[in-house]
């Protein structure tokens, strides 16, 4: 069965056909944001080779949906119901849905989410201590990049090949949008983001987490709308925000040439991602591995260099030259004992394909 995944991004949308053998048959890969509507994501599904079945990743599955599920109009509506919690990336993800089924109406279509690999969350990492009143409306932490994190940790365990009581992984997913997630034995038990993509880690373009008093400061005492507030948060915010770029590679390259505000950008991202690879390990009671994913956290070797600097009291040590030589899934800590620390490439293709097989054998057509 080829598979195709839609796997829409804050920083694009990747097409892949994936084969039996999770070979990549065919590929497109689009800006983001296409214009969905001028017939972009239509045409490149022309250039691909023939496919079986759809897998869509989606942002947000809410509380209700936990596992790769077939999609049908009731699932469309609910996911609909759910753009509020996601509204950047969920729109897209059901446009996108909406377009590839009309091009292949005869296929079966399977949503995957990224909220689905921290549904293991216990209720006192993902609980708000905010009115229950707020509880009962579905105000909790949910997580998101699971997909990624997912792969990424299954990934590492194979690579370290660590027996299940000793596979305490955090897994850093640095590209667009940044997050964090602790895994113990294969399941998710804490994570930086939370009701929305907006909370914990500095990123590009989103702020990550900031004193929910502030936003009330600048509504009431400076005359911003809630509107202009989450755009500001959203898009003008996190590195660009700090120093005009969203490209980390163009802030590195600044901080080092001594501009002032790419240097602050840059530690301002390297303090908040410390503080969250500690939390994680905390949560964990330990750390076995440490794995760098996504575009910045598979691209910038300065990245891992300066987070891992302040993390030798966790057994974090990199070797230098495996940390800017090489490429590809690789061990980039010396053999001694002590933390693994590991890059993996981002592959939520094979996630988000071992999805749809799973979903179509328990429901076959």
């Amino acid at each position: 069965m080829r598979i195709l995944v839609v796997n829409v991004g804050s920083t694009g949308i990747k097409l892949r056909v994936i084969d039996d053998d999770d070979a990549v048959a065919g590929s497109v890969d689009l800006p983001s944001p296409p214009d969905l509507g001028g017939g972009v994501l239509s045409s490149a599904l022309a250039e691909l080779p023939p496919f079986d079945a759809v897998g869509h990743r989606v942002v947000h599955g809410g509380s209700e949906f936990r596992s790769p599920t077939l999609l049908d109009e009731g699932v469309m509506a609910k996911l609909r119901g759910l753009t509020g919690l996601a509204p950047l990336h969920q729109p897209l993800a059901l446009d996108a849905i909406d377009i590839v089924t009309k091009a292949v109406p005869h296929l079966a279509a399977v949503a995957c989410f990224d909220t689905a690999f921290h549904a293991t969350l216990p209720a006192e990492a993902y609980t708000y201590a905010i009115p229950s009143r707020w509880r009962e409306l579905g105000a909790r932490r949910y997580g998101f990049h699971g997909l990624s994190h997912s792969w990424a940790s299954k990934r590492a365990a194979e690579m370290c090949a660590l027996p299940p009581p000793h596979a305490r992984i955090v897994t850093c997913h640095l590209g667009g949008g940044a997050s964090l997630a602790a895994v113990a034995d294969g399941r998710c038990v804490d994570t930086t983001m939370g009701f929305t993509p907006l909370e914990g880690l500095v990123m590009t373009t989103r702020s990550g987490s900031v004193d929910p008093g502030l936003v009330l400061w600048l509504q009431t005492q400076h005359g911003f709308s809630a509107g202009q507030v989450a755009d500001n948060l959203e898009t003008s915010s996190g590195l660009v925000g700090l120093c005009g770029s969203a490209d980390m590679r163009v802030v590195a390259a600044r901080a080092v040439g001594g501009e002032p505000s790419a240097a602050l950008a840059f530690g301002v991202y390297i303090h908040r991602l410390r503080a969250g690879i500690a939390a994680m390990t905390a949560a964990l009671g330990g750390l076995d591995v440490l794995v760098f994913t996504g575009g910045i956290g598979e691209g910038s070797s300065s990245v891992r260099a300066s987070a891992c600097a302040g993390l030798r009291f966790l057994g974090v040590e990199l070797d230098d030259d495996a940390n800017t030589a090489g490429g590809g899934d690789r061990l980039i800590s010396p053999p001694e004992p002590g933390a693994h620390v590991l890059v993996v490439k981002a592959r939520e293709d094979l996630e988000i394909a071992a999805g749809v097989r799973a979903a179509l054998a328990r429901s076959p057509l």
